[in-house]
Parts: structure tokens; C-alpha cells; sequence
């Protein structure tokens, strides 16, 4: 399986800090934002790795290059500036022929977030996706203070908009086929995908563990290491 990781936003909350560096390549608690996520892909056995870029687009390769902590890397520029990047939904449909063979499901993650979870979880969805009973996997958070209406709940395991009890942790793997048809264009994730949810295809779990949101600056000089 590969992973996109999400690393085109201008990261308006963390300026200036990100008029000289996207947010996922600044260092936080020793390490690149965005190295935190390739660790924990790697050591999933997730090693074929898409960034998608456009805020300062020019500043990953030379930091990154193409194999990068165990990872090999490619990038899906969408621009050069952070008003030419497509978002989430978008994102993913541009680079989507670098993730997937239109069959093999593929992890998708934030560039800016820090957390524990064991991305091998995403990984063992694999079967069910390929098999057609589900077509998206997410994982959830509890409502931090910077969003406490939430996003969605779970109901015997699927994703729901019944309740909103918790935040999309922006961690979730993905069957290609509902992308296909997709324009390259800008668009969210959400709401384009709770049309599955309603129809039952999208399942979640809850998480409890480590997971930083790192929005600001002060967020940014106070990260702890993982333990």
C-alpha cells in the first residue's frame, strides 16, 4: 500500500513561521512535522510515500528528496503558492494515479499532525476494502477545544452524522474506485464523502491516544516527543 500525505495548506495560524517553510516541514519536538508522519508510515510498512504540495512547493524536494527516513518519495505539485493548492478531495484526485493501481486501497494523512497511532490499523483494512464491503476507513478523536461541535460520530463501528461525539483525526485509508471519476479541481473531503457514510460503506473507530493538532506557533514550541 502507498500513502498521500497532505502537505499543500498555507498554514495560516502558524505564520509567520510558514511564510518562509510549509507547515508540515517545520520542526517541532526535534523533528519535521511531516517526519513524524513518515516514521509512523514506515514502520507500518507503508514506504512508497505522495506529497502533494503547492504552498512554497519548491522547499520539500531539497529538504525531503526521494527517499527520506526509509521512505521513497514522489510529489504531486498542484502549484506554487498556496492559492493554486485543490484540497483535500482535490489533492487526492490529482495524485491518484501515483497511489493506486485503480484496485489497491491507499492511506491518506495530515502533514501537520503529530500522534501515536498505529497506522498498521489502516493497514489491515485492506481486505475488507478490496472485497467491496466498505469503501473508506477513518479515525477518529475526541473534540479537541478548537472544534468541540465535531464532525461525525460511530454507530456499531460505521460513521455517522447521527451524533457528532467526535473530530476526523484527517488519518483514514481509502478505496481508489471512488475516486475515478473525480475532477482535478478544489474540493473538501467533506461533505463529498458522507454520501457513503449514509449508504453505510465507511467505517471508523475511535482513538484515545496521542494526537497533536499543531496550529500555532506557542502549539508548535511546546510539542513533546513521542514516547
Amino acid at each position: 500500500m502507498k500513502a498521500l500525505i497532505l502537505a499543500a495548506g498555507r498554514g495560516k495560524r502558524m505564520r509567520p513561521l510558514t511564510d518562509e517553510l510549509p507547515k508540515p516541514l517545520l520542526v517541532g519536538a526535534g523533528k519535521r512535522l511531516i517526519e513524524w508522519q513518515i516514521e509512523g508510515l514506515v514502520r507500518a510498512g507503508v514506504t512508497e510515500v505522495v506529497i502533494n504540495t503547492a504552498h512554497l512547493s519548491h522547499t520539500f524536494e531539497p529538504i525531503l528528496g526521494h527517499e527520506h527516513l526509509g521512505a521513497k518519495i514522489v510529489y504531486s505539485k498542484e502549484g506554487d503558492s498556496y492559492d493554486e493548492a485543490l484540497e483535500t478531495l482535490g489533492g487526492i484526485a490529482k495524485a491518484l494515479p501515483m497511489l493506486s493501481d485503480g484496485e489497491e486501497p491507499f492511506l491518506v494523512v495530515a502533514g501537520d499532525i503529530v500522534t501515536d497511532f498505529d497506522y498498521r490499523r489502516l493497514v489491515a483494512q485492506r481486505e475488507a476494502i478490496m472485497a467491496g464491503d466498505k469503501v473508506a476507513h477513518l479515525v477518529l478523536v475526541d473534540n479537541p477545544a478548537f472544534h468541540q461541535e465535531g464532525d461525525m460520530g460511530l454507530i456499531d463501528g460505521k460513521v455517522t452524522r447521527q451524533t457528532r461525539d467526535f473530530t476526523f483525526s484527517s488519518l483514514g485509508v481509502y478505496s481508489p474506485k471512488i475516486f475515478k471519476n473525480q475532477p482535478i479541481e478544489f474540493s473538501k473531503l467533506f461533505p463529498w464523502l458522507y454520501r457513503f457514510c449514509e449508504e453505510g460503506l465507511v467505517t471508523g473507530e475511535h482513538f484515545n491516544g496521542r494526537w497533536d493538532n499543531v496550529g500555532t506557533p506557542e502549539a508548535l514550541s511546546k510539542l513533546q516527543p513521542l514516547q
